[in-house]
């Protein structure tokens, strides 16, 4: 099995003939470090999975290894997953009522692509990857709009952000045209949802709830890092701290209770719309920590805290809510308001695929306690994507495969962690945010290298004493 594309792919996407003077490329280093300086290049691969993750993936799958060879099996089984999908692709993709609405056919292309790319990543199979870039070259070549009501907005920024995950997973073939992609990136997902984070669609910035938001950050986020455009990150970061509409955090996580669970305003809503929103803004935070960028840890842990008060509400637990009204209209037009004053009824039945991931990154990378979120990941797990959850658009919004994907051991985690500067870090150097140290009581000698380097923060210990101080403890030094 070859964990790379062919010796004749890799050349020919670099331009380099395959003459008696041609040379082998070099092999991509585990981890791509990227760069904390305004300018520099960022990572690749570097969105939802880093070069590490793809890795882990394809040497766990290939020993067998549970849960992830369960994880594999829901994606080989999946009828996106397979080499013989074939495109068919849009001059205009419409999405909303009183449209020709045909953006079923780009969801499920989309997933085609992301699925058949991480299959190659895991076997190394190229008709797979070959696949893929069919699907994104088809598209790249002929979409030129969006159109429709004002969901609109939400299939750029869904398929926006999916479209650059799946690009991303292929852009060193050497028959996928990045150019084009970047240029459909730019020109056709990307305005829309940069403009909905200006405008939002000409109304008062709380009348689209949070999810509307968030769709549009992971878009800009997505763009920024596929593209390399610094700025956009930056944009994309900016908003998801200190942005005016519902889905920047303090919006979308507005209080947070002396239980530690913090309110996620949309439960107000319906659960549906509640999952998508913590499915997205983890999307949102691992994409931005693949780059160096700690959103995850934003304001002492609070996406944690609402994405625990999520699960445990559609676990069927009781959760607080604290009465909501949110004026609603357009600029100029007619207003309202409406008010939300309590949580939703949930169905416990309903899963979809973003608990994985979430769950992985605060209780493996930062060894905190996350009991409804581990609960959750248990019950959906082994998680599926697109094609799993129904025929409905609900159950495209998430890429998924997070049990495959996101399954991690502690012991790998330290790596990962960016350092202060925003820039990633080895494990000698990697300090967490504060809020990873584990509670008090927690058996460090149970976590992993980067739970005893959050913990040896906290204590004012340097975090290599702290790290080797826990290694001995296991008996892994001197």
């Amino acid at each position: 099995m070859t964990r790379q594309f062919s010796r004749r792919s890799m050349l020919k996407a670099t331009g380099i003939g395959i003459g008696a003077g041609a040379t082998a490329l070099a092999t991509p280093t585990a981890l791509a470090t990227p760069a904390d300086a305004a300018g520099a290049p960022l990572a690749h691969p570097g969105l939802l999975h880093t070069r590490a993750d793809l890795d882990r993936m394809a040497a766990k799958v290939k020993a067998g290894a549970r849960p992830y060879a369960a994880g594999f099996a829901k994606l080989t089984a999946n009828r996106h997953a397979q080499s013989g999908w074939r495109p068919n692709p849009q001059a205009v993709v419409y999405r909303g009522s009183g449209t020709p609405e045909n953006y079923r056919i780009l969801y499920n292309d989309i997933h085609a692509a992301y699925q058949n790319a991480l299959r190659y990543h895991v076997t190394g199979e190229e008709a797979h990857a070959d696949t893929a870039v069919a699907i994104l070259n088809a598209w790249s070549g002929k979409l030129t709009g969006l159109e429709g009501s004002a969901d609109r907005f939400l299939a750029a920024g869904l398929y926006g952000y999916q479209f650059a995950n799946a690009a991303e997973l292929v852009r060193e073939h050497g028959d996928f045209d990045l150019g084009r992609a970047r240029e459909l990136m730019r020109n056709v997902f990307h305005p829309l949802s940069d403009d909905f984070l200006t405008r939002h669609n000409n109304a008062v910035v709380t009348n689209y709830w949070p999810n509307w938001d968030l769709t549009a950050i992971a878009c800009v986020l997505a763009t920024g890092i596929f593209c390399d455009e610094r700025a956009l990150v930056e944009r994309a970061v900016e908003y998801f701290k200190h942005g005016d509409g519902m889905g920047s955090v303090k919006h979308a996580i507005p209080v947070v209770h002396e239980d530690g669970l913090g309110e996620w305003v949309e439960a107000g809503r319906d659960q549906g719309h509640a999952l998508l929103g913590v499915g997205l803004m983890g999307t949102v935070c691992e994409m931005a920590w693949n780059q160096g960028i700690d959103l995850y840890g934003y304001d002492d842990s609070r996406f944690l805290k609402g994405a625990q008060y999520v699960a445990k509400w559609s676990l069927g637990g009781d959760v607080p809510y604290t009465a909501n009204t949110r004026r609603k209209g357009a600029i100029g037009g007619w207003s309202g308001s409406e008010t939300a004053s309590g949580v939703a009824g949930v169905d416990p039945s309903m899963t979809r695929p973003v608990w994985a991931m979430i769950a992985n990154h605060y209780t493996k990378r930062r060894g905190l306690p996350a009991s409804y979120l581990t609960r959750a990941a248990a019950k959906a797990a082994p998680e599926g994507g697109g094609g799993d959850y129904g025929p409905n658009s609900g159950g495209f919004d998430q890429l998924g495969f997070g049990t495959l994907a996101f399954t991690r051991d502690r012991v790998e985690a330290a790596a990962e962690a960016p350092s202060p500067s925003g820039a990633a870090s080895d494990a000698r150097g990697a300090r967490p945010h504060a809020s990873a140290t584990p509670v008090p009581g927690d058996d460090l000698a149970a976590t992993g290298f980067g739970d005893a380097v959050g913990w040896a923060a906290a204590a004012g210990v340097g975090a290599v004493a702290g790290g080797l101080l826990l290694l001995r403890r296991r008996g892994w030094g001197g």
